[in-house]
């Protein structure tokens, strides 16, 4: 299956939602009239995108093609425009960002360059930290991240730093010996950020290209994890200079703009550089990338669209939007 197959599978719950509270609203001959737009307001908001996004979108068909005879795929192509217009940045209004996410970032990539999402290190090991609750799919978007990283012909070395919980580690060695990567581990409820230290130490030792290290995924109301997260960041500076050069949080996709209140506490400790947005395809919530990307100016720099190894793509508002409306 190619890539945008993928893509287009994994959205075909939000797709359905859109068709359904949106598309399917009209007959031939009818007008675009208040009631029509209100529905179509909510059928946009149940994709979980936001008031702002909904309400902007509602505001320019009005403009476009209110009180006339509906012809479906115009509506729709003013729906996709305004969507592109939105997720590449044109229109995000971001509210608090950390300094690290400069509200004009966009979050277009290139899909067929797997790392280009990411800030690579100019000389020696690109360290990844990766953040996120329990549950999000954090382990498995590290394996997965791993795979693209070996993709490239780079040599990864895994971190894991959740300590906490033996289940992690174990699931993580689990994919480190499926990967054929060496992985760093440590004794349950050591400090994480020695394993992050060590981790560190074996990519200079080895030569390694790339050091991804998973985090605890304790409830982001903690302070003691937010405290955890900010050391780690510490340690890491101090053994590779410039690091860690991504902070990326998996979001569960499953959960929708619940996950922003992730995304901004995460962020004030560990200063998240991207998202990976797991379990697009278990979800009709695909539309909270455009909420991410409006509240939070933090670009989605890879989405799950399957539970496979391969499962992973970058993220590319422009496929989205095309994967998600067929004019």
């Amino acid at each position: 299956m190619g890539l945008f197959s993928k893509l287009k599978g994994a959205l075909q719950k939000t797709k359905q939602l859109l068709n359904t509270d949106v598309r399917d609203l009209f007959k031939a001959g009818e007008t675009l009239d208040a009631a029509r737009l209100e529905r179509i307001e909510a059928g946009l908001m149940k994709t979980d995108m936001g008031v702002t996004a909904a309400t902007g979108i509602v505001e320019e068909l009005r403009e476009k093609h209110g009180g006339r005879t509906v012809v479906v795929d115009n509506v729709m192509a003013t729906v996709k425009e305004n969507l592109k217009r939105l997720l590449t940045g044109e229109d995000a209004t971001p509210d608090g960002c950390v300094a690290s996410h400069p509200s004009g970032e966009a979050t277009h990539y290139d899909p067929d360059q797997p790392l280009s999402p990411l800030k690579m290190a100019d000389s020696g090991p690109t360290v990844i930290l990766v953040c996120g609750v329990n549950g999000a799919g954090k382990t498995t978007s590290i394996s997965k991240l791993a795979k693209l990283v070996q993709n490239a012909k780079q040599k990864v070395i895994l971190g894991a730093g959740d300590t906490f919980r033996a289940a992690a580690v174990e699931q993580l060695t689990m994919w480190a010996n499926r990967l054929g990567c060496e992985i760093v581990k440590k004794e349950s409820g050591t400090d994480p950020a020695a394993v992050a230290h060590v981790a560190c130490e074996r990519a200079l030792e080895t030569g390694a290209e790339c050091v991804i290290i998973d985090t605890a995924g304790r409830l982001q109301t903690q302070k003691n994890l937010m405290d955890e997260l900010g050391k780690i960041r510490r340690v890491i500076e101090r053994k590779i200079p410039g690091a860690p050069h991504e902070c990326l949080l998996v979001l569960d996709a499953t959960t929708g703009q619940n996950g922003i209140s992730q995304a901004k506490n995460f962020s004030e400790a560990a200063g998240c550089t991207g998202i990976i947005l797991a379990k697009l395809d278990g979800t009709a919530k695909g539309g909270v990338v455009v909420a991410i990307r409006q509240q939070m100016g933090i670009p989605v720099k890879y989405i799950g669209v399957g539970e496979k190894i391969d499962d992973i793509e970058v993220f590319d508002a422009e496929n989205f939007v095309n994967a998600l409306i067929d004019e």
